[in-house]
């Protein structure tokens, strides 16, 4: 029998190893720490490997026997969202995230932590309900459930046709707003004999009165395009004159930098904030 000797990028990263930093957490309101694992190099890996090789090993760099760490994940594809996280300061999808390229920025050592503009339910994985709140807020749907007598569709616009199909690839992920400086986080505690019903309410009001951010005035820009849901759009331009509104955007323009889907979010906040103007003049006019 003959045996073959391997070689190329397999036989290159045969024995390496690198170390992975997680910035943890064990239960919401709880005091984070760090933890070092040190992980086999494999060709071709990504962070979400890494974390499931930390997961398989048990143990810290130290040998210390600990939980695995909690993170979020689902498509695996980039198109979700659900595996945010910071990654060697930079917030962006675990999923596409590789190793290889990480590494040549910053040799030997990965970092990652949970984003800093939501509340940490444990580790990585965070609670985005603020994301989901706001498009309650500005009706992110289209109302074709027989309620209105729609006649017939107009058509929309090749250029509408543009700029909803940008809009559209938004994955409710959470980047823009972890970079804008105006987002501030919102984390709240139940208060003592409080019922789940009134604390849910009182954090709905909080959600509602803060900065929707560029994702969701984007979501106003993407509904006021269809044609169906024009028949609302006064509804969601209330939405975006009413405090947390449009006009809470400092213009630093972070969110369009670090959007992974690339859409032009600072094209569609000037958009938007047109639209705004001329609605609060119109509403003032009319009384």
């Amino acid at each position: 029998m003959s045996s073959t000797t391997p070689s190329g990028p397999e036989a290159a990263g045969r024995g390496r190893t690198f170390d992975v930093v997680v910035l943890r957490q064990d239960a919401p309101a709880q005091p984070s720490y760090w933890q070092r694992f040190t992980v086999p190099y494999e060709s071709d890996m990504n962070v979400i490997s890494a974390l499931q090789k930390i997961a398989a090993l048990g143990r810290t760099a130290e040998g210390k026997p600990v939980a695995p760490v909690a993170w979020d994940c689902n498509c695996l594809e980039e198109v979700c969202g659900a595996c945010t996280m910071i990654i060697n300061g930079r917030v962006r999808q675990a999923c596409t995230a590789l190793v290889d390229r990480l590494l040549e920025a910053r040799p030997g050592e990965i970092e990652l932590r949970p984003m800093t503009k939501f509340p940490v339910i444990r580790d990585l994985v965070v609670d985005r309900s603020r994301m989901f709140a706001t498009l309650k807020k500005i009706k992110a749907w289209l109302p074709v459930d027989s309620y209105y007598d729609i006649g017939a569709a107009r058509r929309q616009s090749q250029e509408n046709q543009q700029i909803a199909y940008m809009l559209s690839k938004c994955m409710t992920c959470g980047c823009c707003l972890e970079a804008c400086p105006q987002y501030l986080k919102i984390e709240l505690a139940r208060r003592e004999g409080e019922s789940e019903e009134a604390f849910h309410a009182r954090e709905t009001e909080a959600f509602f009165r803060s900065f929707m951010g560029a994702a969701g005035i984007a979501q106003v820009d993407l509904f006021n395009t269809n044609p169906i849901g024009q028949m609302t759009s006064r509804e969601r331009l209330d939405a975006l004159v009413s405090e947390g509104g449009v006009q809470i955007c400092g213009n630093a323009q972070n969110c369009v930098v670090v959007c992974p889907k690339e859409i032009p979010l600072t094209t569609s906040i000037a958009r938007m904030g047109r639209a705004a103007t001329v609605h609060a003049l119109k509403r003032w006019f009319d009384g």
